[in-house]
């Protein structure tokens, strides 16, 4: 297969976790992968060793998605290197762990560079990516938002209005993009994954998931999945916010 043959996956955040599943869910599909990180070069270089053990080319791309310049930048190289772009994974997040009660906690800083991260970023790179991925014969964004984007619950009050607007940027995109690329979200519950363990040690998943229908938290492959389904499973899907979280939305009253 010629590479300029091979269909194109970019995933923003694919160092670890739910994007590092994405990526190499792609790889063993055939794809060529773009893995993006923004500081965990150990990781994205591991991840990348990995896609290549697969047979299939990958590339790693320094760049923050909050910063319009970097993003550009890693569009053209996607350009340059590939010729093409068929997914796109917005999955670079952001966040603290702040109390929602504490409102002076929650910082001015740290609300630009979640905001920054979570919402200006995915639309930053899919405005640098939509001319790439109308060029072929049809390409998907999928957006990793989150369930705190419906229920207004989670690390912070930051980070659940971030979600919130990628729900609704992802409704706007489907409609501004279509027909030629399709847009939507996967809404995670919790996850057992660094982000929680290593964020907010005190909190028990175990008990976080235990009056959800399915009593488990996700691992990043089960998130993976559903982003596989919106990126090369479905053709006519567009628009659409699915929650994977254990039943955990049917829990609030």
């Amino acid at each position: 297969m010629n590479l300029s043959d091979r269909p194109v996956a970019l995933v923003t955040g694919a160092a670890t976790g739910v994007g590092r599943a994405c990526a190499m869910q792609f790889a063993r599909r055939g794809f060529a992968v773009v893995v993006n990180y923004s500081r965990s070069k150990a990781e994205a270089d591991q991840t990348a060793n990995d896609i290549e053990a697969l047979g299939v080319p990958v590339s790693v791309v320094q760049a923050d998605v909050s910063v319009e310049s970097e993003v550009q930048s890693m569009l053209d190289q996607v350009r340059n290197q590939y010729g093409r772009l068929d997914c796109l994974v917005n999955n670079a997040a952001a966040t603290e762990f702040v109390e929602h009660s504490d409102l002076d906690a929650m910082t001015v800083a740290a609300w630009d560079r979640i905001l920054g991260v979570n919402l200006k970023g995915p639309f930053f790179v899919t405005r640098a990516a939509a001319k790439l991925l109308a060029e072929g014969e049809g390409g998907s964004v999928v957006n990793v938002s989150s369930v705190a984007g419906f229920t207004g619950a989670g690390s912070c009050i930051a980070y659940c209005a971030s979600k919130g607007g990628l729900n609704t940027m992802t409704k706007s995109l489907a409609r501004a993009l279509g027909p030629k690329i399709r847009v939507n979200a996967v809404c995670p519950g919790p996850i057992d994954s660094r982000w929680i363990r290593e964020g907010n040690p005190n909190w028990d998943l175990t008990e976080m998931v235990a009056n959800y229908p399915i009593p488990q938290p996700s691992q990043p492959d089960d998130i993976a999945d559903a982003v596989l389904f919106f990126a090369i499973g479905t053709k006519v899907t567009t628009g659409q916010l699915l929650a994977v979280d254990g039943g955990q939305m049917l829990t609030i009253q």
